[in-house]
């Protein structure tokens, strides 16, 4: 007798492909969102440049003007705006892009010529396609809340694959039609059922890679779960490494518009703070208010182009992101963001003397910053150019055919007026419930809290009759 055909084996596959189906059931919605979404935002820069030919590119190759030129261009277009950063082009002929906070209205990008400092125009980044994608894969355009449900989304994706895989395992009966290869010929739910297997036999891997690499960008499992973890072990950014003097001190979260295409182990890193200078020294024991002070209260310190200058004497000489100095303690504070992140740096120049006070580069990061970064370069399409863009593009096509196929299989064999969930052959100790829910809250604590709320559902509505599995 087949082992598949014993009784434990068969409950314990219709307990697994019970797991199954409310995970997909509930996960379905927004992974056809995050492939999506996904799927445009890897082609990015491609669909930008398409789309705003206009904007994107320069009139000339020419080096590029003073950038307190390209500055001062945008705000005598702007008026009263502030700039917070710039972006210097990533190669000859393109433009610069500058994200502008006009004192009406929403934040733009406005993109100068760096060649004659002349405005091409600007958009609203969540109303670009683009950006509209990028947020909408990140949050829903539901802030936090958002967040939130994408990261429960993404954890129950990958039960989910581990699920599908054993789901999948061939059991003695089945040949290479239908475990290898789907069986195009066949008709009906036999049909789907074939490509939603197979579809997920082969895409698996890529999948999992997918999920794993964006958790920690979320808010819960990434900033407040992962992160401390990593950080407390030194496994992540060192903030005290090739410090040359200044404070350090974690200065507020920085706004999305600013944050944009930031590295991970950058953007919430401890950052050092500029020091105030002598004339300001009697505000000094009012540090709380100094973030509030107008900063015309305070010495002038250096401008835009010696930070650029300071900048370049420490290698700063080709495309880089430079976000200026917000508030008396802020600082002038540059990285690079290659597509292979090996070459990722990032420095801060103290705003009033010019003195770099921080700088770090990939090597300086933890074994887990690292892992990250390489990790985020691969989701993200950038590490291995096109190839890489069309391996994430196949994968966000699998994760879509993946979805229809199951929604499809599920409509067609559920009763009506019924949810047509498969019922177990017998239910759950008490013992297997506990450890699953303390393994799903230890690894991911949102799908935890979810998973409870999931088992007091199915024990306040137990399905009906009980119906042949997959």
């Amino acid at each position: 007798m087949d082992a598949a055909d014993t009784a434990p084996a068969r409950r314990l596959y219709a307990t697994i492909w019970r797991w199954h189906f409310y995970a997909g059931l509930f996960a379905a919605p927004f992974l056809l969102i995050l492939s999506i979404t996904g799927a445009i935002y890897l082609f990015n820069d491609e669909l930008n440049d398409l789309i705003y030919p206009e904007l994107r590119f320069a009139s000339s190759a020419a080096p590029s003007q003073p950038l307190s030129r390209l500055i001062g261009s945008a705000q005598a277009r702007y008026p009263g705006s502030v700039i917070t950063r710039i972006d210097l082009p990533t190669e000859p002929g393109r433009s610069a892009q500058l994200f502008v906070n006009p004192p009406d209205g929403e934040p733009l990008r406005v993109f100068v010529d760096p060649a004659n400092a002349t405005v091409l125009g600007s958009f609203v980044y969540p109303k670009t396609l683009v950006g509209f994608a990028d947020i909408a894969h990140g949050s829903l355009f539901l802030g936090d809340v958002g967040d939130a449900i994408v990261e429960v989304a993404s954890c129950w994706a990958v039960v989910l694959v581990v699920t599908g895989l054993y789901l999948w395992w061939p059991r003695g009966r089945e040949r290479i039609g239908g475990v290898l290869v789907p069986r195009l010929g066949a008709k009906g739910r036999k049909f789907w059922r074939d490509l939603h297997k197979v579809t997920g036999l082969y895409a698996a891997a890529l999948i999992l890679l997918l999920l794993l690499t964006g958790l920690p960008w979320a808010t819960v499992w990434g900033d407040q779960f992962f992160r401390p973890i990593v950080n407390s072990l030194g496994w992540a950014y060192a903030p005290g490494d090739r410090h040359n003097g200044g404070s350090v001190s974690r200065l507020p979260a920085t706004p999305i518009s600013e944050a944009e295409g930031a590295p991970w182990t950058v953007q919430q890193a401890p950052h050092p703070q500029s020091r105030v200078p002598a004339v300001a020294a009697g505000h000094e024991e009012h540090a709380g208010h100094l973030h509030m002070q107008p900063q015309a209260a305070f010495a002038p310190g250096i401008d835009v182009d010696t930070a650029a200058r300071v900048l370049a004497e420490n290698g700063f000489d080709g495309a880089y992101r430079l976000s200026l100095p917000q508030g008396p303690l802020g600082t002038y504070s540059a990285y690079t963001y290659p597509a292979q992140p090996q070459g990722q740096r990032n420095i801060h120049i103290d705003r009033y003397s010019g003195a770099v006070i921080h700088q770090a580069g990939f090597g300086d990061y933890g074994p887990a910053a690292k892992l990250i970064e390489l990790g985020t370069a691969i989701h993200l399409g950038n590490y291995f150019g096109l190839l890489n863009q069309i391996v994430m593009l196949l994968t966000c096509i699998a994760i879509t055919l993946l979805v229809v196929t199951g929604l499809v299989m599920w409509w067609r064999r559920r009763p009506a007026g019924g949810l047509g969930a498969p019922r177990t052959l017998a239910p759950l100790t008490l013992r297997a419930v506990a450890l699953i829910t303390i393994t799903m809250a230890m690894l991911f604590p949102l799908a935890g809290a979810s998973l409870v709320v999931v088992l007091v559902l199915d024990r306040l509505f137990k399905p009906g009759a009980s119906r042949q599995a997959a």
